[in-house]
C-alpha cells in the first residue's frame, strides 16, 4: 500500500456530470420504526408503540412478531389495567440476552475493540497502539482480536456484526477508506478485509457519523431532527445529519472539517499545518499540536492522555491548555452553528466533557461569534460517551444499520427465525 506524502492530498474537481443522480429519499421502514420505539420505551405495550409511531395496532403486531422471530425484542410481564380490569398487556423491550456487536475503532496511534449489547452499552474493550500501520496487517491484528475478546466475553450470545470506524475520509457504501493522511492509508477495502477475516458482515463508517447515530440511538435525544457533530481527537472532523439521516456527500467526503481556519487562533511561530498553512482547526487543536504546545511551555507530558491527566488533575498549565482549545473550539462550534442552524452541536473532546471551565469557555464563545445561536446552554452539549467514545464508535455503525433495517440481511437473525 502506498504511503502518502506528508502533503494534502488535494482530489480532482468533482464535474456535475459525474456527480451521482439524486437517490430517492429512504424511508424508516415500519419494522425500524417499531423497533426504535421498543429502544426508547421498553417495556412498552404494542398499543403505546402503534401510538407512539402513528401505524395501526395490526401492523405494529405484525412487526413485533418479526421481531420477536428473529430474537431482537422479548415479551415481559404482563400488565393489567386499573384495578385489574381490562385484558392484560404484554409488553415489549430489547432483548439484550442473545446477541451483540462487535466494534473497531482505528485511532492514529491505537485501536480499539469492544463488544455493545443491542442498547448501546459496552460488554468489553480491549485498546492497544498500533505495532504497524500497514492495512492489511493492522486489520488483521484487528480481527484476531475481537476473536480472542468474543470468545473471553460474549456469554454465549451471537455475534451479529462487525462495525469499523476510524477519521478522514470513509466510503460506507463501499466499505472503504479513502484517505487517512496520518496513517498513510488510501482506498483501503476495509469491509471485504475484515469481512474475509471475520465471517461477519461487515459496517463501515467515519467516527463522527458513527458517534452522531449513537447519540440518535442511545444519547442526546434532541439529535433526532438536526445536529452537527465535532469531533476534536488526533484527527478532527465532523458529521451533519438533517430529518434524521446523515449527509455523506456526493463521494461520502461531507465532515472535513480539519483545515477550517480559525484565523487571529495560530500563534506565531506556531508549527504549520499539513496543508502548509498556520492557524487550522487541526494544527491548533489536535492531540498532537497540545502535546506540541506543552513541550514547548509546559507540563512537561509525553503523551496526550498524561496531559489530560494532568488537566483532570487541576495542573494550572494543563488545564490553562485545555481552556485554550476549548475557546477554539468555540470558535468552529460557532461556524458551524452559522452554516447549519441545527437543534444541537455535540463536541467530542474530553475538555469539554470532563473540565466544566472548558464547556462554559467553549459556550462562551459561541455565545460572542455566532449570529444564528441565542442559547449555547442548551444547543451546544458535550458528548453522551465520555470515556467511552471509541469503543462506542465502531459498535455504533453495526448497531446504525441493524436499527435503520432489521429485516435486511443478517444472516444469525435470518437464521434464528
Amino acid at each position: 500500500m502506498k504511503t502518502l506524502s506528508p502533503a494534502v492530498r488535494r482530489p480532482s474537481p468533482l464535474l456535475r456530470s459525474g456527480i451521482p443522480s439524486a437517490r430517492p429519499a429512504r424511508r424508516v421502514p415500519g419494522t425500524g420504526s417499531v423497533l426504535g420505539a421498543i429502544l426508547d420505551h421498553g417495556p412498552v405495550a404494542r398499543s403505546t408503540v402503534a401510538r407512539l409511531t402513528g401505524l395501526s395496532p395490526a401492523s405494529v403486531s405484525g412487526h413485533v412478531g418479526q421481531l420477536l422471530a428473529r430474537g431482537l425484542v422479548r415479551e415481559s410481564a404482563e400488565t393489567v389495567g386499573p384495578k385489574g380490569l381490562g385484558r392484560p398487556h404484554i409488553p415489549v423491550e430489547i432483548d439484550t440476552g442473545r446477541y451483540l456487536v462487535a466494534g473497531a475503532h482505528v485511532a492514529v496511534a491505537h485501536s480499539t475493540v469492544s463488544l455493545m449489547d443491542l442498547r448501546g452499552r459496552i460488554v468489553a474493550e480491549d485498546r492497544q497502539p498500533h505495532r504497524a500501520t500497514d492495512p492489511r496487517r493492522l486489520l488483521g491484528e484487528l480481527a484476531s482480536r475481537l476473536a480472542r475478546l468474543a470468545a473471553e466475553r460474549r456469554g454465549g450470545r451471537t455475534v451479529l456484526a462487525l462495525g469499523f470506524a476510524t477519521g478522514h475520509w470513509v466510503d460506507p457504501v463501499a466499505g472503504v477508506i479513502v484517505e487517512h493522511p496520518q496513517l498513510g492509508w488510501r482506498d483501503v477495502p476495509v469491509r471485504d478485509i475484515l469481512g474475509a477475516a471475520t465471517g461477519l458482515p461487515v459496517h463501515v463508517d467515519s467516527h463522527s457519523r458513527a458517534l452522531a447515530r449513537a447519540e440518535q440511538l442511545f444519547g442526546e435525544t434532541s439529535t433526532r431532527t438536526s445536529t452537527v457533530l465535532l469531533f476534536v481527537g488526533a484527527v478532527v472532523d465532523a458529521a451533519f445529519a438533517a430529518q434524521g439521516a446523515m449527509h455523506l456527500g456526493p463521494r461520502s467526503g461531507a465532515g472535513s472539517v480539519a483545515h477550517l481556519p480559525l484565523g487571529a487562533g495560530g500563534t506565531a511561530g506556531e508549527a504549520p499545518c499539513s496543508c502548509g498553512r498556520t492557524g487550522c482547526l487541526q494544527s491548533e487543536v489536535s492531540e498532537h499540536a497540545m502535546v506540541r504546545r506543552a513541550a514547548a511551555r509546559g507540563p512537561a507530558v509525553g503523551s496526550f492522555p498524561e496531559l489530560l491527566e494532568q488537566a483532570l488533575a487541576g495542573e494550572p498549565r494543563a488545564v490553562a491548555l485545555f481552556r485554550r482549545r476549548a475557546r477554539l473550539v468555540g470558535r468552529a462550534a460557532a461556524l458551524l452553528l452559522d452554516m447549519f442552524d441545527p437543534e444541537v452541536l455535540v463536541v467530542v473532546e474530553p475538555g469539554a466533557g470532563r473540565i466544566p471551565e472548558c464547556l462554559d469557555d467553549l459556550r462562551a464563545e459561541v455565545a460572542e461569534r455566532s449570529w444564528v445561536c441565542d442559547d449555547p446552554d442548551r444547543v451546544v452539549v458535550p458528548s453522551s460517551f465520555t470515556g467511552s467514545v471509541l469503543a462506542t464508535a465502531g459498535g455504533a455503525v453495526a448497531l446504525g444499520a441493524l436499527y435503520a433495517d432489521p429485516l435486511g440481511p443478517w444472516p444469525a437473525l435470518t437464521a434464528a427465525s
